[in-house]
């Protein structure tokens, strides 16, 4: 399979876009929940809010917010909970994703992934999946002065790769990712499958496409054309 279309690099968000990792953090808030005596949450209300971050997850799990005294606390516990899962982490690829990524890798396209997830919890999740060896780059806020949706990560990573920000396709699940890919001039895709918020709506974050299966990426990869 050759892409004819001026293609020169993939970019991807990790959560919720490349990974599945609900499971892993539906683990650690129960179990943040149940040492605190406090009733476990159904696993779908919490993979609804993963794309938010831990501190979203101690939010809506504990009904307190960050100026509450016992937050930092709760939010360092989850974090070491999360940080242990992920050596035995229930993630995995989105189904489709590991044949877009090879298909990717055997047309010689760079892809590389830029996430607000930060890089000791980004680095052990990849290399649990053996997938640092394929990627490209990986950008993550410990590496820039401002997280998406500034686009200033995706920038970076098209740099890195030496990639042209114009042929660049970045794929996302939150409207922030779009609005970072937006902003720096890349092609956008959502990725409508992913963990959209019980407030989210697709279609109006302007995306330039949207895909509901995980799947349906790498045939619209081949059909973009690019000057």
């Amino acid at each position: 399979m050759i892409f004819d279309n001026n293609l020169e690099c993939v970019l991807f968000d990790l959560d919720g876009t490349l990974v599945d990792t609900a499971p892993d953090f539906v683990f650690a808030l129960n179990n943040l929940l149940q040492e605190h005596k406090r009733t476990p949450i159904n696993e779908k209300a919490i993979s609804l809010r993963v794309s938010e971050g831990a501190r979203e997850l101690i939010r809506f799990g504990f009904e307190i917010d960050h100026k509450h005294k016992q937050f930092n606390d709760l939010l360092e516990e989850f974090l070491k909970i999360y940080e242990k899962k992920l050596e035995t982490t229930e993630s995995i690829l989105y189904p489709g994703i590991d044949k877009l990524l090879d298909t990717l890798d055997s047309n010689k396209i760079p892809w590389g992934i830029v996430t607000n997830k930060p890089e000791l919890y980004a680095k052990k999740l990849l290399s649990t999946l053996s997938l640092p060896r394929k990627c490209g780059v990986l950008v993550c806020p410990d590496h820039v002065q401002r997280r998406k949706p500034d686009p200033e990560p995706i920038v970076l990573a098209c740099e890195r790769l030496d990639c042209c920000l114009s042929r660049t396709v970045y794929i996302g699940d939150h409207k922030r990712d779009i609005i970072a890919a937006k902003k720096a001039g890349a092609l956008s895709i959502a990725a409508a499958y992913g963990y959209l918020g019980p407030e989210a709506d697709v279609e109006e974050w302007d995306a330039d496409f949207i895909v509901r299966k995980p799947s349906m990426i790498l045939k619209l990869l081949e059909s973009i054309r690019l000057n």
